[in-house]
């Protein structure tokens, strides 16, 4: 690729215009895309975003094809990650999937391939490795700043109907078996941030349920315990249920401890060898938008092949088998050993 076509913009289609579809949207305006296509079923979220962004919209995905875009932002129900990316994949698009890459196995193996054997750019939105509060987790860790890890305590919660307050979440994707909806997908991220931050996971097994009075048809509850190749443990909560939000990871070491909350915006860190704590804040004035900005602009280097990719669809495929793996631990009661017959590591 000569330098001049590497500094051109490609021409991006979003397909899917709910709330982070219009967040990816404002996003890649803002980044200097200049090219963007915007496709979803319903007419008045095409309307909208015409509208308000000034973007190109059109009322099939044969019609998005016929423009020619290079790039697929694919912001739709999990349920259609799958089948979208691979029309987008055959008609030689870079992909930019949300989490999580699907809500089943289905599939996978086929996308795979055919990124692979069209040397495809991908990456599966993982916003949180772009927080800086957990950017500065991975970093202690890479220091081995509290020594060897041991132990990891993540969790998630929420209260489900805040998460949209104008919409009925009896409607959403998340309350929707057959959309791909229930906490174990929906709260990916601490599934994927865990590996990001502790490695390989060899073996699981999950408690989930729906305990609450809420309307939904999927699990609102999970407790996943983890293994991990190091010999570490992981303790990972997720909730629909709290009231009030709150998300944050604890990794012991056995010369310290790191503590990230998300809404205090802090890091604090414990070393045995100063015997005492530090304390780092996210920076002045930070906003949550900034780590999807930073996560879109990096999509954007790894399509002109100046980064590699923090999260591409085969790493996505490996944090949906641990997913996928902890929802047939709770409905069959047993551990899960992957390698095994049952569970083979079976990415390209």
């Amino acid at each position: 690729m000569n330098s001049n076509a590497k500094r051109s913009k490609p021409r991006f289609l979003v397909v899917g215009c709910g709330s982070i579809g219009k967040r990816h949207i404002r996003n890649l305006l803002a980044l200097g895309a200049n090219e963007i296509i915007a496709f979803d079923p319903q007419a008045v979220r095409r309307e909208e975003v015409a509208a308000s962004m000034g973007v190109v919209t059109v009322d099939s995905l044969s019609a998005a094809w016929g423009l020619g875009p290079q790039v697929c932002v694919i912001a739709a129900p999990s349920s259609l990650h799958v089948p979208l990316a691979l029309d987008a994949a055959r008609h030689g698009c870079h992909l930019f999937v949300e989490k999580p890459l699907s809500h089943t196995w289905e599939g996978i193996q086929e996308l795979l391939q055919l990124v692979r054997e069209c040397a495809l750019t991908t990456l599966v939105a993982c916003n949180l490795r772009f927080h800086p509060g957990l950017r500065m987790v991975q970093r202690l860790l890479t220091d081995r700043a509290i020594g060897r890890v041991i132990a990891a305590r993540v969790e998630v919660g929420q209260y489900l109907p805040d998460w949209h307050p104008a919409e009925d979440y009896r409607r959403g994707y998340s309350a929707r078996r057959e959309l791909g909806g229930g906490i174990l997908l929906d709260a990916i991220h601490e599934i994927d941030y865990s590996r990001w931050l502790l490695g390989e996971v060899t073996s699981a097994v999950c408690m989930a349920d729906k305990l609450s009075h809420l309307e939904i048809d999927t699990e609102d509850t999970a407790a996943l315990l983890l293994r991990f190749a190091s010999g570490a443990v992981g303790e990972i909560h997720l909730d629909y249920i709290q009231r009030a939000y709150s998300r944050t990871c604890q990794i012991i070491g056995d010369e310290g401890t790191i503590h990230w909350d998300f809404s205090a915006g802090q890091v604090r860190f414990y070393s045995a060898h100063e015997q005492r704590w530090n304390v780092f804040d996210n920076p002045v004035g930070w906003q949550v938008n900034q780590m999807y900005v930073d996560e879109m602009a990096h999509f954007l280097r790894c399509v002109d092949s100046e980064d590699a990719p923090e999260s591409n669809v085969f790493d996505g495929a490996k944090v949906l088998q641990i997913a996928l793996a902890a929802k047939a631990s709770a409905t069959e009661k047993c551990w899960i050993e992957f390698g095994s017959p049952r569970w083979p590591i079976a990415i390209l």
